[in-house]
């Protein structure tokens, strides 16, 4: 889904060549909210781009009237140049807008502009520096705490994230919301995985892993547990890739990487899993989680972060230090039929309180109260 603004809006005037627009000469309307899609942009999708498409692609369609999309053009989407055009041409052309707001969802505000909201997902360039590039940690340590502490207001994706930003960024708490995120309906339990399975080339049982290889992921701990679920003739198979701003794990013994898998084929990827596990020490919220349960795919999580809020009593909590205990628990996930039965029925109660249409509702009610002070 490519939003550009609508030269029919009726703040739009007319078409910048960045895709957003300068008021018409006359306008006295209140300024709209310019949405910043930049992250929407990128060629994967994690959860950082997963909240940012779902999120705004829902307040633009609910307030046409309030809401401006704006994001780079495809020459300009590499990272420094995306970059460059989210700090130096995003306020400029807000400004030109008579904007009331900025509102970014991943992480980093345009620091030019004064009245920014923000979505901060989590402190984990503070609290896991270890498991990104020396630059991606200066870069967030600099811009974006500065962004968060001068925003009118910040989001956030679970409480775990919002004791985090206060402890760990120093963040007015005050000025912090938690809002979680959501399940797409494209997530069901209803729906034939095998033409997906077989694009993937998996032809026989598999749990299923989906993260990126930085070293909070802790996928190395899953090698105990793809050993015993070998001796069942289940494959452990790890769905993810890297990025240049995350340090390298390195190599995970036992484990079949798939790579990257398309967002189109994830549903039916979850689909066909015994078992999901998320063994990661630092999650600001855990969306794969909630997507496999919404898929009816039992779940292994990690015991410690915003996992337990996300999941509740949903899925089986585990030390991730502990592989054996990780290895135990995937096990009975994806062989014992009765706490398969009883994970698949507590997961999808429990990823049914979880939406996108709420996360957009709760921002849009934030977002329009702020935008009334200015």
């Amino acid at each position: 889904m490519q939003l550009q603004v609508d030269p029919a809006h009726p703040r739009a005037g007319r078409p910048r060549r960045d895709g957003v627009a300068t008021t018409p000469a006359g306008d006295r309307s209140p300024g709209p909210v310019v949405l910043n899609r930049r992250a929407a942009t990128r060629p994967t999708v994690t959860g950082v781009e997963r909240w940012t498409a779902e999120v705004i692609g829902r307040l633009a369609a609910l307030a046409p009237d309030r809401y401006v999309v704006a994001q780079p053009r495809p020459r300009a989407r590499r990272r420094a140049a995306a970059q460059a055009w989210e700090q130096l041409v995003l306020p400029a052309r807000a400004a030109r807008l008579g904007a009331a707001l900025v509102f970014s969802p991943a992480n980093l505000a345009p620091l030019a502009w004064p009245r920014n909201v923000l979505v901060m997902h989590d402190a984990a360039a503070l609290r896991e520096p270890d498991a990104y590039s020396a630059a991606y940690r200066a870069w967030h340590r600099r811009l974006g705490l500065a962004g968060a502490r001068r925003a009118l207001a910040v989001i956030t994706v679970s409480e775990f994230s919002r004791r985090e930003l206060v402890e760990a960024a120093g963040l007015d708490p005050d000025r912090l919301t938690v809002i979680p995120g959501g399940v797409d309906r494209r997530f069901t339990p209803q729906g034939d995985p095998a033409p997906v399975l077989r694009r993937l080339g998996l032809e026989g049982p598999y749990a299923l892993t989906i993260a990126t290889d930085d070293p909070r992921k802790n996928l190395a701990a899953l090698a105990p547990a793809s050993a015993a679920l070998a001796a069942q003739g289940i494959e452990l198979v790890w769905a993810g890739d890297s990025r240049p701003y995350f340090a390298r794990a390195g190599s995970f013994a036992g484990l079949r990487s798939i790579g990257y898998v398309d967002d189109a084929d994830l549903p039916g990827l979850y689909r066909g899993a015994r078992a999901f596990v998320l063994p990661s020490r630092y999650e600001g919220f855990g969306l794969t989680c909630l997507e496999a349960m919404a898929c009816g795919t039992p779940v292994v999580a990690a015991n410690r972060a915003a996992l337990p809020e996300t999941c509740g009593d949903a899925a089986l909590l585990v030390d991730p230090d502990d592989p054996a205990a990780l290895a135990e628990a995937v096990l009975r996930a994806a062989t014992d039929g009765a706490v398969g039965a009883a994970l698949r029925a507590a997961g999808l109660r429990r990823a049914h309180a979880f939406s996108w249409d709420a996360t957009a509702a709760r921002t849009d009610a934030l977002l329009s109260e702020l935008a009334g002070r200015v």
